[in-house]
């Protein structure tokens, strides 16, 4: 389980600095389905298969917000070139007592559908990993059902939970804190 707290926990500092830059579009509000593919993760566990997101700007701002310890990732090199219908993104992020740099490129729109191709490299390795490809596909469903609002994420065996009520939350943001601690 470690090891995809750390692969989400990389996931979403990777969209949240991303969102941030200025020259990268932003996804289109409403309900996103997101299918992600990581090397070296067990079959089976709780989390595969696609997950559902509903997003608005404030939410996605809220993943930007809360994705590093202090609330900010660590993140000194962060170069995206975005192209006709594809970005590139190279980052080095400092993540307790390792470096993570990542390569990605993503094609496509964040009107409708995208891909996210990522590799990061671990340095010293993390919990034994030295590296790890994940390859992410989303495509917008449409509005967010009834009932659903801005947060709401839906991952298969995990249930529902609103990703900007557990970042308001003190114990969820020391989890996260310790989920980096040098190891």
């Amino acid at each position: 389980m470690k090891t995809s707290r750390i692969a989400l926990s990389l996931l979403a500092a990777c969209i949240a600095s991303t969102a941030a830059a200025a020259d990268v579009p932003k996804r289109k509000s409403g309900l996103w389905e997101i299918r992600t593919q990581m090397s070296g993760m067990p079959a089976g566990m709780p989390g595969q298969g696609p997950m559902q997101m509903c997003i608005d700007q404030n939410s996605d701002n809220v993943m930007n917000d809360a994705s590093g310890p202090g609330g900010k990732p660590d993140c000194p090199v962060m170069q995206i070139k975005p192209g006709a219908g594809k970005m590139t993104i190279h980052m080095v992020c400092r993540d307790g007592g390792t470096t993570a740099t990542t390569d990605a490129e993503i094609t496509g729109d964040f009107n409708r559908s995208y891909r996210s191709d990522m590799v990061t490299r671990f340095n010293p390795p993390r919990d034994g990993m030295k590296e790890m490809k994940m390859v992410q596909e989303a495509r917008w469903l449409g509005p967010c059902q009834p009932g659903q609002k801005a947060g709401d994420m839906i991952m298969p065996g995990m249930g529902k939970y609103n990703m900007q009520e557990m970042m308001k939350n003190p114990q969820m943001r020391e989890l996260m804190k310790g989920q980096q601690a040098p190891r």
